[in-house]
């Protein structure tokens, strides 16, 4: 077996301050901006209240979320910046690679080790001198380099990946809202319908006025809910592609899970389905589901079973939209405030504006743009399940990298 060092031997809990005035949305980290599921970070909703100082990192730290350790929230800074108290900033001393040290602390194994000595119910933090007892390998630093080399190269695919479909939702956001929002479709002359001077109505459903010969139309008008139904556990050894919240809220995508484990009857899924969460709406979980076999999804995902692959990429972008989900929002009910749902047959008296050329037509013209994200979605899983089973192996010694 191989040698273990406490963390304390590698990273210590840095103490630096930074005036808060010196600190701005995109490097300011906090606890709700650290991602779950060791996916990183996003921008900041706003500053705290301006104060003298505040914790501060620099570039090749470590940052975790020491609130509710579960939620599995590390990040490793690219960049110097402030957080907030209850993220914990690990600097890693001489002799240890930073990348080593944070992929060490990537493993389940940190998390679990945090929450046994986590104290508080409902909003469980971690201990910092126990944290500091975790055992890492104890590598000589050219090891810990390789190592670190192999898994940032997955990281990195992993990072361009998500760039690129950050980009191309943009971009269809961008093309949804200028066909659907401001009417601004190419016209019979390829200008701008609205701008060129294009005839509007007002119409009374909608509250606007939309383009003349347009209609107004419930989401139930245009495609119908699904509650087709398969028990996996009829099929224990079969594998299952398993779109579920957890899995959404992890990956964006399914999970290959056997049928002994998923047990209860979930909703059979098809390539021309849609799925949206009718659980917490705000969240807006909606999946674009692939051209795979087996695929099943919770029964907290409302099934839009779509008839043509143009209206699937326009309904795909109705449902991400974010009239839909205030509409959603405010629709919900439950005595729970963490667990609100929307009745799916509330959710298919949504309205839009209507006209199926238009529909057509935007569809086909996305509809790679989509294909492209949803590829991409599935290649980030692999990676990251890859990354996952590969390094503890790398951690034990089980694999060691070449020259």
């Amino acid at each position: 077996m191989n040698k273990t060092v406490p963390l304390s031997r590698a990273a210590k809990y840095s103490i630096k301050k930074i005036n808060a005035n010196d600190v701005a949305l995109d490097n300011f980290i906090t606890t709700d901006n650290i991602l779950q599921n060791k996916a990183g970070v996003t921008v900041a909703n706003n500053l705290p209240p301006s104060e003298n100082s505040m914790p501060s990192f620099e570039k090749d730290d470590i940052l975790v979320g020491n609130i509710r350790p579960y939620l599995k929230k590390i990040w490793f800074a690219n960049r110097k910046g402030g957080c907030s108290a209850d993220v914990l900033v690990f600097t890693v001393n001489n002799g240890y690679n930073p990348k080593f040290v944070y992929y060490s602390l990537l493993r389940d194994d940190f998390f679990i080790h945090m929450m046994k000595g986590a104290k508080g119910t409902k909003m469980p933090r971690g201990d910092r001198g126990q944290i500091m007892e975790f055992l890492l390998p104890d590598f000589d630093l050219p090891t810990q380099q390789k190592i670190a080399n192999v898994l940032s190269a997955m990281d990195a695919k992993i990072e361009l990946n998500q760039r690129i479909n950050n980009e191309l939702e943009l971009m269809a956001k961008t093309l949804f809202e200028y066909w659907f929002v401001q009417f601004d479709f190419p016209n019979e002359k390829g200008q701008p319908y609205k701008t060129s001077g294009g005839k509007m109505v007002w119409n009374d459903v909608l509250k606007r006025e939309i383009p003349l010969g347009w209609k107004d139309k419930g989401l139930s008008e245009i495609t119908e809910i699904s509650t087709e139904s398969i028990n996996p556990m009829n099929f224990p050894d079969e594998e299952f592609r398993y779109y579920s919240i957890p899995s959404f809220d992890e990956i964006g995508t399914y999970k290959i899970e056997k049928g002994g484990v998923i047990m209860s009857n979930k909703f059979s899924v098809l390539v021309s389905d849609i799925l949206v969460s009718k659980l917490n709406p705000w969240f807006n979980r909606v999946v674009y589901t692939t051209d795979e076999s087996n695929l099943v999804c919770s029964t907290e995902f409302v099934v839009w079973r779509t008839s043509d692959f143009a209206i699937k990429n326009f309904l795909y972008m109705v449902a991400r939209d974010s009239s839909f989900k205030s509409y959603c929002m405010k629709s919900a009910t439950g005595t729970s405030n963490s667990h609100k749902r929307v009745n799916p047959d509330v959710m298919m008296k949504y309205k839009v504006a209507y006209n199926k050329d238009q529909i057509m037509k935007f569809g086909n013209s996305i509809n790679s743009i989509i294909r492209m994200v949803t590829k991409n979605k599935v290649e980030i899983k692999t990676l990251i399940e890859l990354r996952d089973w590969l390094l503890p192996l790398l951690m034990n010694g089980q694999v060691k990298v070449r020259n």
